[in-house]
């Protein structure tokens, strides 16, 4: 297996080095040719952040970037220089075995570059092209980062400060449009309303390959039990009471009672904007629940846009997406990618540890038993192997993604319109709406052993949290 891993190994990079000037890179280079320097940095504002990169939304007046935002890199605070150097390397060999039927990708030099290519050729096909944005990258000096960095210091949520700064020794952006509003042109100035939701694994696993120990996901959704580590964690307050199979089951009334639990309880699984500009929910982080105060600013801000008595706006809105997300059929799809991990990380470990020649000792660690139920993944080709651990990490994008739905109400309901189009009864209003998936992150390999000791964790801490739950509900009816 040793011999047959280095040949397909050393392959592929001997064609990324004889190749380094491939018509791809030249079609990298020509996008670049804009570049932001620090007198630009003025009009580019805060719009939130993620683990690895930060989000800026332009204000200015250049035609070239007017309806975009740009996604920057971050970096660790606490990293050595050499860490960083390493950091910005596109593909291990192992990840160029995995992704060497996507000859764009494996011949970038730029984990960034990887990281666009990859919804460009992976995620844009199965998902359609009509949701999904790849961008384009623009140059940027190390001024304007550094002039920016400081700009958008006292906007950002104190924990991600602490931990991650803006990358400035990576000399580009990632351009793209900014899906919360529509594009400028002949309705004027019409009012953008979007709402942006991180749907999760919309399904519970059936994979023999589940453990009794980890049966319990057969019966609870990933994100529930989740909710349990992150309060323990102190990354929450409360656990959300959000079901993601209600907003996947293609049930109108589930549908809704889903987004009005997202609403609930926001996170940093929901957001309203209104003319770009955020309205409901964090920037950077989650946000704590909806209470009375904020319902009620949020209800006030949707009176510009729907026709509703004053108290009805919010319900409205969440009959817009409910109607947009059945109408667009966009969760059919995701769950269809999501589903290519079908053998659960517990199975895909061992296809990992095919691939990185660790399956001995991964061996060593089983009973007789798991030996057995494990003997068709240990005994597996290379190439199913790369196969299983490609579609999980696919999986792992979709399930980790968000959807961007706006809406703008019609000027006149018979006139034609190139957006798709859901109506509101109770208003007697017409809105276009377009969809697009983003946060479609290419995953890592070397992050296939942190999933499944995460899936462990989260299992427990889930476990464990509900003897006491159920204890304290014995103490209460004794």
């Amino acid at each position: 297996m040793e011999s047959l891993l280095i040949q397909h190994i050393i392959t592929p990079l001997h064609a990324v080095h004889l190749n380094q000037t491939t018509p791809d890179h030249r079609r990298t280079q020509h996008k670049m040719e804009l570049t932001l320097t620090e007198e630009d940095a003025a009009h580019w504002v805060y719009r939130g952040e993620g683990a690895a990169n930060l989000v800026l939304s332009y204000t200015g007046s250049s035609p070239s970037y007017i309806g975009k935002v740009m996604r920057i890199r971050k970096s660790p605070r606490k990293e050595s220089a050499l860490q960083g150097v390493r950091n910005t390397i596109a593909l291990t060999p192992h990840e160029r075995l995995i992704w060497k039927d996507v000859p764009e990708l494996i011949s970038s030099s730029d984990k960034e570059i990887a990281g666009q290519l990859y919804v460009e050729h992976v995620m844009k096909p199965l998902l359609g092209s009509k949701y999904v944005d790849a961008g384009t990258h623009i140059l940027v000096t190390k001024e304007f980062l550094e002039t920016v960095e400081r700009n958008v210091a006292s906007q950002r949520p104190a924990g991600r400060v602490d931990v991650s700064r803006v990358d400035t020794q990576c000399d580009f952006g990632l351009l793209m449009s900014d899906h919360s509003i529509f594009p400028q042109g002949s309705q004027g100035s019409i009012p953008s309303l979007s709402v942006e939701i991180k749907p999760k694994c919309g399904f519970l696993p059936t994979s023999r390959f589940i453990s009794e120990e980890t049966a319990i996901k057969r019966r609870k959704t990933r994100f529930e039990m989740h909710q349990a580590l992150k309060l323990q964690h102190g990354e929450i307050s409360q656990r959300s009471v959000y079901n993601p199979l209600d907003l996947f089951s293609g049930s109108k009334e589930r549908i809704h009672k889903a987004v009005k639990d997202l609403f609930t309880t926001p996170q940093n699984n929901f957001r309203v904007f209104l003319n770009g500009s955020l309205i409901l929910g964090g920037l950077g982080g989650g946000a704590e629940s909806t209470d009375a105060s904020i319902a009620k600013v949020l209800e006030d801000e949707l009176q510009s846009v729907i026709q509703a008595d004053d108290g009805q706006c919010t319900e409205n809105l969440f009959t817009l997406v409910t109607e947009a997300v059945q109408k667009s059929g966009v969760l059919d799809k995701l769950l269809e990618v999501q589903k290519l991990d079908n053998i659960d990380i517990e199975g895909v470990i061992h296809a990992y540890y095919n691939i990185t020649s660790q399956q001995s000792m991964a061996r060593k660690a089983l009973d007789e038993e798991q030996a057995k139920k494990y003997a068709s993944l240990h005994s597996a080709s290379l190439e199913e192997s790369l196969r299983i651990v490609k579609d999980y990490l696919i999986a792992a994008t979709a399930k980790d993604c968000s959807l961007m739905i706006c809406f703008r109400p019609r000027k006149e309901e018979g006139s034609g319109s190139a957006y798709d189009t859901v109506y509101l009864e109770s208003t007697k209003q017409a809105f276009d709406f377009k969809v697009h998936f983003i946060d479609l992150d290419l995953k890592r390999l070397s992050k296939v052993e942190d999933y499944y000791k995460l899936d462990k964790k989260i299992v427990n801490c889930y476990k464990e949290m509900s003897k006491l739950d159920h204890g304290r509900n014995g103490d209460a009816n004794l």
